[in-house]
């Protein structure tokens, strides 16, 4: 539903993998052998060659030493990760007549989706699940049965609920609905993947 997206780990492993090609270009660019950079860090040889071979996790007290020695800055030694574009580019998906766009992309957490509801006239079906929500509406009107209530949103308004709470929403039959709905993993299961018992039934 979101483009993958690689955790903070896994950005991190880039980063750390990149320091030992990097070390030993420096050196090489500066004439230095592994044994001179040893004597002038008090780091041993075979430490520096597992630095440089990646066999060895770079850290502060080892990192610090060597840019002393070479004359540069630490950052140098480790290039921050490329700060990737923030523009949500995700397919919007179809499911059971309604379309939603992913406005999130990172997996797990909260998600949060646009969501077009075509015209139609449902008979409501109230589920539960496990999770909070949160919903705004945008444009048109959007009928909403939570427990004893039986409302009507126009745009701009918002609510937000318990979804252990029997819950559903759709378009009054007057015209499509379009609104931002925000949720945890429980719900995003529920809505996005969950079949409705009939069709008009709501997709959580």
């Amino acid at each position: 539903m979101s483009d993958d997206m690689p955790d903070r780990d896994d950005g991190m492993d880039e980063v750390l993998a990149e320091v030992g090609p990097r070390l030993r270009r420096i050196r090489k660019e500066r004439g230095a052998t592994l044994a001179g950079l040893s004597e002038a860090t008090g780091i041993s040889v075979s430490t520096l060659s597992r630095l440089e071979s990646g066999l060895r996790k770079p850290s502060l007290e080892l990192l610090l030493p060597i840019a002393r020695a070479h004359e540069v800055a630490l950052d140098e030694l480790v290039a921050a990760p490329a700060v990737r574009d923030p523009r949500v580019r995700a397919e919007p998906i179809r499911r059971h007549g309604r379309t939603y766009w992913p406005l999130t992309r990172q997996p797990g957490g909260l998600q949060a989706f646009k969501v077009l509801v075509p015209q139609e006239q449902a008979e409501p079906e109230p589920r539960t699940h496990e999770g909070y929500e949160w919903l705004y509406v945008m444009a048109g009107r959007l009928r909403m049965v939570l427990g004893d209530h039986d409302i009507v949103l126009t745009a701009g308004e918002a609510v937000e609920f318990d979804t252990r709470v029997p819950h559903w929403f759709g378009s009054t039959g007057e015209g499509p609905v379009e609104f931002l709905s925000l949720f945890g993993p429980q719900g995003e299961r529920m809505h996005v993947r969950a079949r409705p018992k009939r069709r008009g039934g709501e997709d959580d």
